[in-house]
């Protein structure tokens, strides 16, 4: 067994009512909170904020500069985020750059200046209001760069949020559409790290238990939102997927995902749920035809299969089967919806080449198979 290392919040909260203690959680850390949260505020009414900051849409680098302003303003000593991946996301960035001088572009990866972390972040509580992007356990804040055209992240260990508090109560009344991209992000980010390169028995853990809570409870949340036994699978699950991916790292899917949202506005989770079924395909396939290729255990594949399909004959091809039903029972759109051309498929798969999240991808998929998996997505 190789070394490996594993570093996640502070503090987790998990529960149905957890919510209600926050203030409490506050005042051990803080007495001035900064609110974050999304355009519709939604469970902002949970604490008693010095400044509230809503996010409208996934936060960009400008977004991050006047929450920045705004904490300053109001003479924060914690931040606070309630809401989805992005107002997690905009408010780490925001509780590190309290601390650390400087511009958040001077700690982005790829376009910025992949500047260290040096000093930890102001105090940061992550309280998810839905069950897809793990940020509430990941070292990791993603922005937009309009200018760029691209997505990336702003990481380090230092940025872990302080507590991470996961009241599955709160999700519900969240939209069906959006549950559904979230959870199969969540889904995504099961599976890309349990096939990744990077892969430990801690995280394979995770993920062993977390892909059949979303196979059997995502179709339940759609179908009657306010089923919290079936809310409380996918918000661990969630969790668990956040835990897995900032150790574990990612894949292709993301590593897609982060050029074709930056470059044409589509949402991540249905990004991630159109082409999770055609990268699956494709890295298996790659393993199969040159497995002195494949960076981990052939038997991952067969076993992801197993996890979501419960079948102990399952193989790969029915996990693919299995994905692209999931899609179509959930609604998930296919890519052309948002103007993606294949045309677009080469830059598209250059541009996620350079991404981070292919690092960890069990196969070194090659340009022109990135571009089939775009292609068939669409």
């Amino acid at each position: 067994m190789r070394p490996f290392e594993f570093a996640t919040a502070t503090r987790i909260v998990f529960g149905q009512g957890t919510a209600r203690g926050l203030a409490d959680i506050i005042g051990s850390l803080g007495g001035r909170p900064f609110l974050v949260t999304g355009a519709a505020r939604r469970h902002a009414e949970l604490i008693r904020a010095a400044a509230v900051f809503p996010v409208a849409g996934e936060p960009t680098f400008d977004t991050v500069r006047a929450g920045v302003a705004a904490a300053r303003d109001a003479g924060a000593d914690v931040v606070v985020s309630i809401g989805g991946g992005s107002a997690i996301d905009a408010g780490k960035a925001i509780a590190m750059l309290l601390t650390n001088e400087g511009d958040p572009l001077d700690y982005a990866e790829v376009i910025g200046k992949g500047q260290a972390v040096s000093r930890p972040a102001a105090p940061f509580i992550a309280v998810p209001t839905t069950a897809g992007t793990g940020s509430e356990a990941t070292r990791n804040a993603v922005l937009l760069s309009p200018r760029h055209g691209v997505k990336v992240s702003l990481r380090s260990p230092l940025m872990l949020p302080r507590v991470a508090l996961v009241d599955p109560e709160l999700a519900v009344g969240a939209p069906p559409r959006i549950t559904a991209a979230c959870g199969m992000d969540a889904l995504a980010q099961l599976i890309e790290p349990f096939l990744s390169s990077r892969a430990t028995p801690l995280t394979d853990a995770l993920c062993r238990d977390g892909l059949p809570r979303i196979a059997r409870s995502l179709p339940r949340v759609i179908e009657k939102g306010d089923d919290l036994d079936a809310r409380a699978d996918m918000a661990l699950a969630a969790l668990y997927s956040g835990m897995a991916l900032a150790n574990a790292g990612l894949g292709a899917v993301h590593g897609l995902a982060s050029p074709i949202g930056g470059g044409f506005g589509a949402p991540h989770g249905e990004v991630c749920a159109a082409l999770l079924p055609g990268v699956f395909e494709a890295n298996f396939l790659h393993a199969m035809e040159r497995p002195q290729e494949c960076f981990t255990k052939q038997g991952k594949f067969e076993e992801v299969a197993r996890l979501l399909t419960g079948k102990p004959d399952a193989r790969p091809v029915d996990a693919v089967e299995w994905l692209r039903e999931m899609n179509r029972r959930l609604g998930i759109p296919r890519l052309s919806i948002y103007g993606i051309r294949p045309e677009d498929a080469s830059g598209l798969a250059a541009r996620a080449l350079e991404t981070s999240s292919m690092k960890g991808n069990p196969v070194p998929l090659r340009a022109d198979e990135l571009e089939r998996i775009v292609i068939g997505a669409l």
